[in-house]
């Protein structure tokens, strides 16, 4: 029987990826996003391969992310695979000069939007006794580099969060995984540096993480043979020692 997966954030970067790999392997694809023309775009060139359905929310808006996913039809309800991709950067200030909407943006959608996201889901795989929970954190979850401290404390609760899923789900058989990319060429500069100029430099010199190279794994972690939970993965670009350390003299590495 095919499995069902349910992508957040499916309308760019990682999440986007991660939807063209599983269709190449006739998964099926509940594909979650903000902008429905992505969506819409998404699921015509998906369709070819694989049966997609589409759901335009917000996962931080608690009310709307249950409705929608309460919503979906009989063929769909039965979820394999939640890859907790939806996630953001806002602003690279330090504490003292921080936006508090940055601030409640990154907490509401990287931390309670997962939870939303992952309240509504987890029943049914622990009426099923099967499942599988795949979190994208980052390597700002490993450590805290300069003027990332909010950025970085909710991708720390990422990565927490994981670990109580996987005790908490433990006796149901559900693997919960949790990916941390390092630094990825998406539109994720972008976000965070609000179109400003200093996004263009963030991946110059240097070969980064591609979307497809993070899809790549997610791919090889959900297909490890049942006994076989890959638990924790930290990936950087061979560029990429940790967060403030990039290698930027040779653009082959």
């Amino acid at each position: 029987m095919r499995k069902t997966a349910l992508i957040t954030g499916a309308t760019s970067g990682i999440g986007q990826a991660t939807a063209h790999e599983f269709a190449k392997h006739g998964i099926k694809l509940i594909l979650c996003g903000r902008r429905q023309q992505r969506l819409d775009s998404l699921e015509k060139a998906l369709s070819r391969d694989t049966d997609v359905y589409t759901l335009n929310f917000d996962v931080s808006d608690r009310s709307k992310t249950l409705e929608a996913l309460e919503s979906l039809p009989k063929e769909f309800q039965d979820i394999d695979i939640l890859i907790n991709n939806a996630g953001n950067a806002h602003g690279l200030d330090p504490i003292q000069t921080g936006s508090l909407d940055d601030w409640d943006a990154m907490m509401d959608i990287n931390v309670k939007g997962l939870l939303y996201v992952s309240k509504a889901i987890i029943p049914k795989m622990i009426q099923r006794h099967t499942g599988h929970i795949i979190n994208i954190g980052s390597s700002a979850g490993k450590e805290v580099y300069p003027k990332g401290n909010v950025y970085c404390a909710s991708k720390h609760a990422v990565l927490a969060i994981t670990e109580g899923m996987r005790i908490d789900l433990n006796p149901y058989g559900i693997k919960v995984s949790a990916i941390n990319p390092g630094l990825v060429e998406t539109e994720f500069s972008k976000v965070r540096f609000k179109g400003g100029k200093e996004a263009d430099s963030v991946y110059q010199g240097y070969k980064a993480l591609q979307a497809e190279d993070i899809a790549d794994i997610i791919y090889f972690t959900i297909t490890r043979p049942e006994h076989v939970n890959l638990a924790d993965i930290l990936v950087f670009p061979t560029a990429q020692a940790n967060s403030t350390t990039i290698n930027k003299s040779n653009k082959n590495l």
